[in-house]
């Protein structure tokens, strides 16, 4: 693809947005002075679907890792990790996706002490039984191109992207990211994956972030014959400026790396050139990415309006209180702030859509994690760039039958989104 094609994607005109879900009744959080509180309390929520249910989803049950204790490879509290898997069959019975979940990160020992009585820090607070929807769903009509495919969710007990390796004996904090992915990894490919045909890396927010951080390594686990690419949902985590022109999300990625000793699992073809910090946020790193990858993300992301461009710490007036909860609600000012992330964000992924193997799906959405929602993935409303919605565009991505480089125009055309709205 020219650049002179490239660039006119970036442009694309859809009218579009407004499906703002102030139905589902959804309370304003109430933050603590913890960044890791409100991160988590957010991701919780995004994650969970913002209150969506499909229709008697298929429930699975955990399973817990039972030979990871003896490499080391537990959550922050000591306890096994765990996935939820459901088999494939038919066509798809040699086809494994791995969706690693997501949940925020914890950047000090207070926050990863806090972090380890919860579900998202110890097998022992984990749901017996999660439904699988979106990407995740074994039926047709809900998930065409996946739905008979061996799916797994892999649970996320380590607060760092499945990519922390140390502990702190006096504070009992195991951060032991990296050592859960590769037991993980090795679990499953016992059980199967090691003679797939086909296999995709996915992850939504944090997750997102670990299918980048280890899209390269997930390749390596395969010959070259099986066909593997990898799917980033809500994981482009800018570097940017706050409200208050300081730097919110560096400073608490910063503590997240610090902490627990991510620097030596990042990628050294970034490490050679900038910080660990730096090399924790996705636009440094999606540029050397060797598997082919997708990134979906949307432009006005949520979580990150919410907690890295607008967090209390960064606003103590509350002047954009309002237009946090409710993008109608944002003044001139505020949406010509949130416009100029757009463009930061879209200007990251310039030199990774060049790359005929890669594909975007940037849509003008204040939304967070569309893959596992079953009404943002794949339903007769889905948001759409182009009349093509999200589950087909990866779809048509992943099969080789389309190029995809799909970037919506800005706020507010899009008409198709389902916009978080708090109360």
């Amino acid at each position: 693809m020219g650049n002179q094609q490239l660039m006119g994607l970036w442009g694309v005109v859809i009218f579009v947005v407004g499906l703002g879900f102030s139905g589902w009744g959804v309370e304003s959080f109430e933050f603590d002075e913890l960044f890791y509180n409100r991160t988590e309390n957010l991701s919780s929520f995004l994650e969970s679907g913002y209150g969506y249910a499909a229709p008697k989803p298929l429930m699975v049950g955990l399973t817990l890792i039972r030979g990871a204790a003896a490499q080391g490879a537990v959550c922050l509290d000591g306890t096994l990790p765990g996935y939820h898997i459901h088999r494939g069959f038919g066509s798809g019975a040699n086809s494994w996706l791995i969706q690693l979940e997501g949940g925020g990160w914890c950047n000090s020992i207070r926050s990863c002490v806090y972090r380890k009585t919860t579900r998202r820090g110890s097998s022992t607070h984990m749901e017996k039984q999660i439904p699988f929807t979106g990407i995740l769903s074994n039926k047709p009509e809900e998930n065409p191109d996946f739905f008979n495919w061996n799916r797994i969710k892999v649970r996320y007990c380590d607060g760092a992207s499945f990519a922390g390796e140390g502990e702190d004996k006096v504070a009992q904090l195991q951060f032991r990211g990296q050592r859960i992915w590769r037991a993980a990894m090795e679990d499953l490919m016992s059980k199967g994956m090691h003679s797939a045909d086909r296999a995709l890396l996915s992850g939504c927010s944090a997750g997102g972030l670990a299918s980048i951080l280890h899209c390269d390594e997930f390749r390596e686990l395969f010959p070259s014959s099986t066909k593997v690419k990898c799917l980033s949902d809500a994981g482009l985590f800018m570097d940017s400026i706050d409200v208050s022109g300081g730097h919110s999300m560096r400073n608490f990625f910063a503590g997240v790396v610090n902490l627990q000793g991510v620097a030596k699992n990042l990628p050294s073809m970034c490490t050679r050139y900038r910080d660990p910090t730096s090399c924790f946020f996705p636009q440094n790193l999606i540029d050397n990415v060797k598997t082919p990858l997708f990134i979906l993300n949307a432009a006005y992301d949520s979580w990150q309006v919410q907690a890295s461009l607008a967090p209390p710490a960064a606003d103590p007036h509350g002047t954009w209180h309002d237009c946090k909860l409710n993008h109608a609600k944002c003044s001139a000012s505020q949406i010509r702030f949130l416009q100029a992330f757009r463009i930061r964000m879209l200007n990251s992924v310039r030199s990774f859509a060049m790359s005929g193997q890669n594909g975007l799906f940037i849509n003008s959405c204040f939304a967070h994690c569309q893959s596992e929602r079953q009404d943002t993935w794949f339903a007769d409303d889905s948001p759409a760039i182009g009349n093509k919605g999200i589950a087909l565009a990866v779809g048509d991505w992943y099969f080789d039958r389309t190029g995809i480089k799909a970037i919506d125009c800005a706020y507010p055309c899009d008409k198709t989104c389902h916009n978080l709205v708090f109360k």
